[in-house]
């Protein structure tokens, strides 16, 4: 089984003031440094244990890709080191490399020997290879009439061909089809249930959260943030948001779960409270329940523009359902220090049986990226039960209705 040990990990790059300063450097006697460094990353330290799945996060810019690099020793670290044990396979550019001149049956053999087998074992796997990218005639091609997406196919079939002990992937399944994208998760959801230890980057919060064990948020070359991938998910959706003098911090409840907030404070969010159609508190809500959300919400200064969002969100963190009162054109305006107001919010409770809770936002206009007043993920906390469905599995409830009709022999 495969691991990743990185210890101390940092990359930096010279910085010259002119090309001439890197010449006057090379020739000047007693190794005169004429550069700074630019630190990309710095200190990095982490493990991945055999058969766990992590996930890498951040914004553009934060290292990720160049950590991926360091990590498969495609580039090589100013500081510290890697161990990886087992085998690996790498998808960080994928086609990258593939000769486009050469058949896409030649390129796949090739690219398969660059991952360790032998030419003649890509020979025997190569119509698997061909089923699973679903390319058809076009493997006797030349590379150069495929489409991205085609290289993309033919690359991620040949590095997961074979399971390997220790998978790294990049953001390199964002340029596939919606179809190929769920097939290819679906092949690494199977490699990790088989014991594939996966190092995966990507943006793509859904992703994260259901494939992950843990999560790594990357933030200027550092490790920002480090844990559960729901904590770390609602850190980073919170230090997106964060503007001029908002904060952010992570707050654990007395039945441990984590709430992420952050915001300016120029407006607040005083309460949020789960309630029946009677007005009576909720923390166990029935499929199809009607209920109340209701919020309190105060403002501190003068604001011309509040938006009050609310959502629901499963166990894992994933958004089930949210809205907020600008797409529904209730926009506040005008707004004076010193006011209140109370948001009462009904929904049907059309959820599948498990854990859920609620996230509530206060903003400017549509979205947390102009201004972020106050944002609260895990507001609360409620569980759903089926009290009078029929039985059924997901995360909502929509009632079906079967029609069967026998047909002549």
């Amino acid at each position: 089984m495969g691991s990743i040990q990185v210890n101390n990990l940092g990359k930096a790059y010279k910085q010259y003031p002119s090309r001439w300063s890197r010449l006057a450097e090379w020739l000047t006697p007693g190794n005169t440094l004429r550069h700074q460094l630019k630190w990309v990353l710095k200190d990095i330290n982490f493990k991945v244990e055999s058969g766990e799945a992590v996930g890498i996060i951040g914004i553009n810019g934060a290292g990720k890709s160049t950590l991926l690099k360091l990590i498969t020793g495609t580039a090589q670290p100013t500081t510290g080191n890697v161990s990886i044990s087992g085998q690996v396979a790498a998808l960080l550019e994928l086609g990258m490399g593939f000769h486009p001149d050469f058949t896409g049956r030649q390129n796949a053999i090739m690219a398969g020997q660059l991952l360790g087998m032998t030419a003649q074992e890509v020979t025997d796997l190569m119509p698997q290879i061909v089923a699973f990218a679903e390319i058809g005639e076009y493997i006797e091609s030349p590379v150069r009439v495929y489409s991205s997406g085609m290289q993309m196919r033919l690359a991620f079939s040949v590095a997961t061909v074979k399971r390997p002990d220790v998978l790294i992937v990049d953001e390199a399944l964002s340029v596939g089809d919606a179809y190929f994208q769920h097939k290819s998760f679906e092949r690494i959801r199977d490699f990790r249930l088989k014991g594939t230890t996966l190092l995966i980057v990507s943006h793509d919060k859904a992703a994260i959260q259901s494939v992950c064990d843990r999560a790594i948020l990357l933030d200027a070359g550092r490790v920002a943030k480090e844990g559960a991938p729901e904590d770390v998910m609602d850190f980073y959706n919170a230090l997106i948001a964060e503007r001029e003098d908002s904060t952010v911090r992570q707050l654990t409840l007395a039945d441990g779960k984590v709430q992420t907030v952050s915001g300016t404070g120029e407006a607040s969010i005083e309460s949020v409270d789960l309630l029946d159609c009677d007005g009576n508190s909720l923390s166990l809500v029935a499929v199809g329940q009607t209920i109340q959300i209701r919020i309190a919400v105060s403002a501190h200064q003068d604001l011309d523009g509040l938006v009050l969002g609310c959502g629901i969100k499963d166990r894992l963190g994933q958004m089930i359902f949210g809205t907020n009162t600008f797409n529904t054109g209730q926009q506040l305006s005008c707004i004076r220090a010193g006011e209140s107001y109370i948001f009462n919010i009904y929904c049907l409770a059309n959820l599948g049986v498990g854990s859920y809770s609620v996230h509530a936002s206060l903003v400017r206009t549509q979205s947390h990226i102009e201004k972020n007043y106050h944002w609260i993920d895990g507001a609360l906390v409620f569980e759903v039960f089926n009290k009078d469905k029929l039985d059924f599995v997901g995360c909502s409830w929509n009632e079906m209705s079967f029609e069967i009709k026998k047909t002549a022999e």
